[in-house]
């Protein structure tokens, strides 16, 4: 999610809210190859004078909070994503809270977590009983999740649901990472805190007891919290490696599992720059290979000229990644295979980079571009695959449903 510093909010995004308004954005010109335009099925009709961030979707039921609301009453919306058009059908207001940044179902589909901003910071915890009607369980704060919980990831170690919690710093209290047990989740438990992060600890991903942090200008690190055999769990997790990517501003990760091929070897890094809503962003997909854990290297990225990534959707089965790209819109690549190797006229040098790296778009891995042709600017945050369709919640026009690349 956008970081305070880093996104200029444009007065039309509180005063305008839907397509109309954005219209007399004068966005930066996006340059790309020749990928395939990604078709739209239609686009929710957002009316709510409120900047959308995440989204979370299971089954026919999508979740979309909202970024720097005026107040202390912040609301999240409910929507049927049955059709091709999104319908709103409910909103929930948030008290105590002026952001609400990540949300997400948990695998089960029985709870949706939702992380809240500023202070005081915490987590909000809703049964999803009747997923169009979530239901309060518990909210979770404590001196450790302030001044706010900038994300929350959801992930089982050995079968138990736990929430890793990424805080801001702030108020004189550096960033942090809290690891919360949700086996009961109408009673969450700390089992871990740490400082860590320069200036922050942006986001997690975690996948078979490993757990990747995005740590900005600390780069990616891994650790074993219980499926590494390297004596980590969540209450005592093991460092198992540690890289710099070229440009920092490590914002999210993904770590690639390709059920086809079976490679495992790459992590999906996103690079978050300064940006402007409705405007501008800046930042790159960086690709590391981590084959060897404790040797982590990047050996290839991707970049958009005019635009910067935010958060990643992965379609393994198909071996295809879409990439919020703000006011470039949604990005598709194809990540099957080989990322690392390529012939010399296939790589450039990132920016601040040192070393040459493989292009994914020089290698022809670009396959697809969605929103930049609805003649109205885009700035995606969020986006989501699930069975055939990519979903992106958009800062200035709500919610879009698109249909998912094939392969040829």
């Amino acid at each position: 999610m956008p970081s305070r510093h880093h996104l200029v909010v444009a007065f039309f995004a509180f005063v305008g809210g839907c397509s109309e308004s954005s219209s007399t954005i004068t966005p930066v010109n996006i340059t790309s190859s020749n990928p395939a335009a990604i078709s739209v099925a239609g686009r929710g009709d957002f009316k709510p004078l409120r900047i959308t961030g995440e989204i979370s979707v299971r089954g026919a039921t999508a979740y979309t909070t909202t970024w720097g609301n005026a107040d202390t009453s912040s609301a999240f919306y409910v929507w049927n994503v049955s059709g091709d058009t999104p319908r709103l059908v409910d909103s929930v207001i948030v008290s105590g809270a002026r952001t609400l940044g990540d949300v997400q179902v948990s695998d089960d589909g029985s709870l949706l977590v939702v992380a809240t901003e500023r202070t005081p910071g915490a987590i909000m915890i809703y049964s999803l009983a009747d997923p169009r009607k979530p239901a309060v369980v518990a909210r979770y704060s404590t001196a450790n999740t302030n001044p706010g919980v900038h994300t929350a990831k959801l992930g089982r170690v050995n079968g138990r649901l736990y929430g890793f919690l990424c805080i801001d710093p702030g108020g004189g209290s550096s960033a942090r990472l809290v690891i919360v047990d949700l086996g009961d989740p109408a009673s969450p438990q700390e089992v871990y805190t740490k400082i860590i992060g320069a200036p922050f600890v942006h986001d997690t991903f975690i996948r078979d007891g490993l757990l990747y942090l995005a740590l900005w200008n600390d780069g990616v690190a891994i650790w074993d919290v219980g499926g590494a055999g390297a004596g980590g769990s969540p209450s005592a997790p093991t460092e198992l490696g540690r890289v710099r990517t070229a440009n920092g501003e490590v914002h999210n990760v993904w770590w690639l599992k390709d059920p086809v091929t079976g490679i495992n070897r790459y992590a999906l890094v996103g690079e978050e720059g300064p940006g402007s809503i409705g405007h501008s962003s800046v930042g790159d997909i960086h690709v590391v290979d981590v084959s060897t854990r404790t040797a982590l290297r990047e050996v290839a990225y991707y970049t958009v000229s005019g635009a910067g990534t935010h958060n990643f959707s992965v379609d393994e089965a198909n071996g295809i990644l879409y990439a919020a790209y703000y006011n470039g819109g949604v990005r598709a690549l194809d990540v099957r295979g080989d990322l690392g190797t390529c012939s010399d006229l296939q790589k450039s040098l990132p920016i601040n980079g040192t070393t040459p790296l493989c292009d994914l778009r020089k290698m022809g891995r670009e396959v697809g571009i969605g929103l930049l042709d609805q003649g109205n600017p885009v700035y995606i945050w969020g986006v989501q695959y699930l069975n055939g369709a990519v979903y992106a919640s958009d800062m200035i026009n709500g919610i879009w449903k698109l249909r998912a690349v094939t392969r040829s």
